[in-house]
């Protein structure tokens, strides 16, 4: 079981990510919560706490910025009709704290918001996560949906990447292409990056 990763970002394309680790590629996938705490710098080490998923036909390594996040993560994918997409998209929708609260309200509004998960979904997730959020404390740190970015694009082309590179993360994370575009199209020039249009785009898609 691989439990943890240390080393350099080598690639990035949310929700991917390439770990070098003593020139060793580790691909992994993680949850937008995640890559808002990864570093600009591709020359900072990182650690990645990791959860191994077998299948008969791939395996699939998740990464995650804390072990809070894995612990939600392995949490949710406990629940039935919730697989690994599923729980990665609802850590990317939302941050651990704001989950933790939807639960405790009995709020599945919200939870119908993320993609994929429908009305069932959502009232089987508040009955079955009521008693299991009560160990999943969120640290004062946790990252917000909307925190502001001070990052601008340099020129068409790179916002025309960067749009580019923000849709093809909504679709991987389950949304429909014409649901994301519309969304990345709402949020206009606010974002400066593509993680921050990514995330405008998901706080703008789980909360309206």
């Amino acid at each position: 079981m691989i439990g943890r990763l240390v080393g350099y970002i080598c690639e990035k394309q949310p929700p991917a990510l390439m770990i070098d680790v003593n020139g060793v590629g580790y691909e992994v996938l993680a949850p937008m919560s995640t890559f808002y705490e990864l570093p600009a710098d591709q020359n900072e080490k990182v650690v990645l706490y990791t959860h191994l998923s077998v299948r008969e036909d791939a395996h699939q390594l998740f990464a995650f910025s804390d072990l809070l996040q894995r612990k939600l993560f392995r949490i949710l994918i406990k629940v039935n009709g919730v697989g690994p997409k599923l729980a990665l998209a609802i850590l990317s929708g939302m941050s651990v704290s704001e989950f933790v609260s939807a639960v405790k309200h009995g709020d599945s509004a919200m939870l119908v918001r993320l993609p994929g998960v429908g009305k069932k979904t959502a009232e089987r997730l508040l009955i079955e996560m009521a008693d299991k959020v009560r160990d999943v404390q969120a640290p004062s740190t946790d990252v917000e949906l909307n925190q502001p970015s001070s990052i601008q694009p340099s020129s068409s082309n790179d916002r025309a990447q960067m749009i580019e590179d923000a849709l093809s993360a909504l679709v991987a994370l389950g949304y429909k292409p014409a649901e994301a575009e519309k969304c990345v199209k709402n949020v206009g020039v606010e974002a400066g990056s593509s993680q921050e249009l990514i995330r405008l785009a998901l706080q703008l898609m789980v909360k309206k």
